[in-house]
């Protein structure tokens, strides 16, 4: 403990970085009004045809349109800055046209029983970009009602935001999983190299202290900083975001003590043998980077393919992620989910036996 504490650097990264990545991300995706989808109108603002579909667009409380020329609108839409292009016929390049898509190079078949006094025009967009879809259904659904549309079946409305819900409910219980496993990792594995290249451990194999207490010390000492280190993210996510625990704070507890035991343990497994810190940083590094970008810390895993899904729901970081979402945001019991249970306990018999096996003094 007098190790960790006399490590500035240790306690900046394990106590309050993970408030300050609280505080950047939850201002960053806060639940506010919905933004506004931009939309380009092509053509000459001289052009009145092209100044009554942007004015139509732009009197809509989700849209905000702009008049550009050809080659902004590209410009603009290639570089994500808006998310469709509207091309009203008598601007477009495609002399007659009718109401189409210009996706991806291809356009529907003009339509030839369309009245021309009503108007026509095509939508340029990217069919691969999630907001470009959506534009485009709000796009024509605004023109469409300008024109005399009517809804033929009346839809209503209710609209919820509640606790639980919103990204930052989702982030904190990521964010303190992924520090459970950068401080038991980087903690102990550190600790460890630094006295072995040190030949600190070389004086302690000639004393009566065991192996398996000298590894059962780091595992305990971890108690102690478990309670600090979750405690500093869901008290500032509290009182800055209103974040709730809804589920029992003794399975938020036990949960802790497994995750924080079960990295405690592959850190040890890491640190067995490397004698320099190059050494034991890249065997982290290559441990550690998967998780974090499969284990759904800032994002839900289930975004990467099915066949990756196995994999990545054995991985110790997915299940800890899995178990405090579940408890925290859904208030289900530490039981319902067992096997993510199991599968942390696996991880954490696994480690600490092989790391009593292969460990290394000198």
């Amino acid at each position: 403990m007098k190790e960790f504490v006399r490590e500035k650097e240790a306690v900046f990264w394990v106590f309050i970085f993970p408030v300050l990545m609280t505080f950047a991300l939850g201002i960053a995706f806060r639940n506010t009004a919905t933004d506004k989808t931009l939309v380009a109108v092509e053509g000459d603002s001289t052009n009145p045809r092209v100044t009554e579909i942007a004015q139509t667009l732009d009197h809509s409380p989700e849209i905000t349109a702009a008049v550009l020329t050809p080659e902004d609108a590209r410009k603009a839409l290639r570089s994500g800055k808006v998310a469709i292009v509207v091309i009203p016929n008598d601007s477009s390049t495609k002399s007659g046209a009718s109401y189409g898509e210009l996706a991806g190079g291809d356009a529907r078949a003009p339509s030839n029983n369309l009245d021309p006094a009503i108007g026509t025009y095509d939508l340029r967009f990217d069919p691969t970009r999630p907001e470009s879809r959506t534009a485009r259904l709000l796009v024509d659904d605004v023109l469409q009602r300008a024109k005399g549309r009517s809804d033929v079946v009346r839809v209503g409305e209710e609209r919820v935001t509640e606790p639980g819900a919103r990204y930052v409910d989702f982030l904190v219980p990521g964010l303190i999983g992924m520090n459970l496993m950068g401080s038991g990792m980087w903690g102990l594995g550190f600790t460890i190299v630094i006295a072995r290249s040190r030949k600190i451990l070389k004086r302690f194999a000639a004393t009566p202290m065991r192996r398996s207490h000298y590894l059962l010390s780091f595992m305990l000492s971890r108690l102690l900083f478990l309670v600090f280190e979750v405690a500093a993210v869901v008290v500032f996510a509290w009182l800055v975001f209103g974040f709730t625990v809804r589920g029992s704070w003794l399975s938020v507890s036990l949960i802790t003590l497994l995750g924080g035991f079960t990295f405690s343990g592959i850190g040890l497994l890491v640190a067995a043998r490397p004698q320099t810190i190059e050494g034991v940083s890249g065997l982290m590094n290559f441990i550690m980077l998967p998780m974090w970008l499969l284990s759904g810390t800032f994002f839900s895993s289930e975004r990467f393919p099915q066949v990756f899904q196995p994999f990545i729901k054995a991985l110790p970081l997915t299940a800890l992620n899995t178990l405090m979402r579940a408890v925290m945001n859904e208030g289900a019991s530490l039981w319902s989910n067992w096997i993510n249970v199991t599968i942390l306990l696996a991880w954490l018999l696994i480690s600490f036996v092989l790391a009593l096996k292969i460990f290394k003094w000198q």
